[in-house]
């Protein structure tokens, strides 16, 4: 039975690493291709649909949750194996860190870019675009020390299980 639980925890430990990888390449392809210019400059082509056509939110939205659970389970499951708490500790605040960012993002430039058909100045597209280049930096960063520390936390409580059989 330690067998199979061992080889479940390895599994949801894979997909937790995947969704953090889907989670931060598709936020560095977004911040290459200017996602937030490219939402203000097909406002007048579009819906103002938060899902409809061309909203980032539909490429995320299907694995977030899976991505969140698998991630809350791998490190519950580091934190009960005797990981490294400090390890799993940065983890989780670094994957919520980077969550919450994602919401503060999408409330503020998302939905005015993808909502609104109210015109927008000038300034104010430069504002929104700038909020959410540094608030993806932020995001991106956190991400990055999330995955490393999720490697390291799952290392960790693996060797320890390995060495215990």
């Amino acid at each position: 039975m330690r067998n199979k639980s061992g080889k479940q925890s390895r599994a949801v430990a894979v997909v937790a690493r995947l969704g953090q990888v889907h989670w931060f390449f598709g936020n560095v392809y977004e911040a290459m291709v200017d996602m937030p210019q490219l939402l203000v400059d097909a406002r007048s082509d579009r819906a103002p649909k938060l899902l409809g056509a061309g909203s980032p939110l539909r490429y995320y939205l299907p694995v977030a949750p899976v991505t969140l659970a698998a991630t809350a389970a791998t490190l519950i499951d580091g934190w009960r194996s005797g990981g490294d708490r400090r390890v799993i500790i940065t983890a989780a605040v670094s994957t919520v860190s980077a969550t919450a960012l994602t919401a503060y993002l999408v409330r503020t430039v998302n939905l005015a870019l993808l909502r609104s058909n109210e015109p927008l100045s000038a300034t104010e597209v430069r504002r929104l675009v700038q909020t959410w280049h540094r608030g993806n930096l932020v995001r991106l960063l956190a991400l990055a020390v999330a995955m490393w520390a999720l490697r390291q936390g799952v290392r960790t409580a693996d060797s320890e299980t390995d060495g215990s059989q």
